[in-house]
């Protein structure tokens, strides 16, 4: 009798710890939530999408498709996310790579608290508003990138520092968390796979803004 109630006991235990590192992704995409430890973290983009819709009309650029790209969430989840404007609802989510900084390329280091700078040398990942230029052939995943305009003081040199949009052998299709997805030199590096479908979107979608945001 003693010995059934132990495993009663060590089932309760584990079930528990389970619970505590569970992650949810909400059906509304629109919406992340994200349960670590039983902390909720609700993240809210509806501003980020009304603001993009603003500035794509008075800048001249694509009304139909925009991307946000949040740096604040863990790269092993997914944070790049394709926005319709015309639905007003996220079409597609990928998980993106960013830059590792100070850390070793290819680690997975700062999962969970991206370094940010817009220096030269840097290997960080930058903030802010981009437009989507010209596709060009990359030495990387499905050899194909897009040129990226930064359009804020904190990322204006990301042509120069040859910040593109391209794919990566070693980034995931899936989300791996509590994994992180490999760091590289700043350039937000996607899967080929994933890369597939978004080159397939920017050869009929052009000038179209890219936002990497900090949340």
């Amino acid at each position: 009798m003693k010995n059934m109630f132990f495993v009663i006991a060590m089932a309760l235990v584990l079930s528990c710890n389970q619970k505590e590192t569970q992650v949810v992704i909400s059906k509304n995409e629109n919406r992340k939530e994200v349960i670590q430890d039983n902390r909720r973290v609700e993240i809210d983009y509806s501003k980020y999408y009304k603001e993009a819709k603003q500035y794509c009309k008075a800048n001249n650029l694509n009304q139909n498709k925009f991307i946000l790209i949040d740096l604040g969430v863990h790269s092993g989840l997914k944070r790049f996310f394709i926005y319709d404007f015309k639905k007003n609802a996220v079409s597609k989510s990928y998980i993106v790579s960013h830059g590792c900084g100070d850390n070793r390329w290819g680690s997975t280091s700062s999962k969970e608290n991206v370094q940010i700078s817009n220096e030269f040398d840097s290997h960080c990942s930058s903030i802010g508003k981009y437009v989507i230029l010209n596709r060009g052939v990359s030495q990387w995943g499905i050899k194909v990138n897009y040129i990226l305009q930064g359009k804020d003081k904190t990322n204006s040199n990301a042509r120069s520092r040859a910040i593109v949009l391209h794919s990566w052998d070693a980034v995931p299709d899936y989300e791996v968390y509590p994994e992180g997805t490999p760091e590289g030199w700043g350039c937000p590096a996607v899967s080929n796979e994933s890369m597939k479908q978004i080159d397939e979107l920017l050869k009929t979608n052009k000038k179209v803004l890219m936002w990497i945001i900090q949340s």
